[in-house]
């Protein structure tokens, strides 16, 4: 595990091995988000690879009508 230092920026240098590891490249995107109180970095995801993401889902059997919305 690495620790890494918050700059007077607030920016972080994401350390070599891991940068090696997920083979991440200059310039490249991340989305960042709080799960459980801890900082996560992702990368977006394509269209293409989010099709079919929701196969199997349990969807709610009582839609609500238009009249029941505000």
């Amino acid at each position: 595990m690495d620790t890494v230092r918050v700059s007077p920026k607030f920016q972080v240098v994401i350390p070599k091995k891991v940068r090696e590891a997920l083979e991440l490249k200059p310039g490249e995107e991340l989305h960042i988000y709080i799960l459980d109180r801890t900082i996560r970095l992702s990368r977006p995801r394509s269209i293409k690879e989010l099709r079919g993401i929701a196969k199997g889902m349990q969807w709610k059997d009582d839609y609500r009508d238009r009249n029941d919305r505000f």
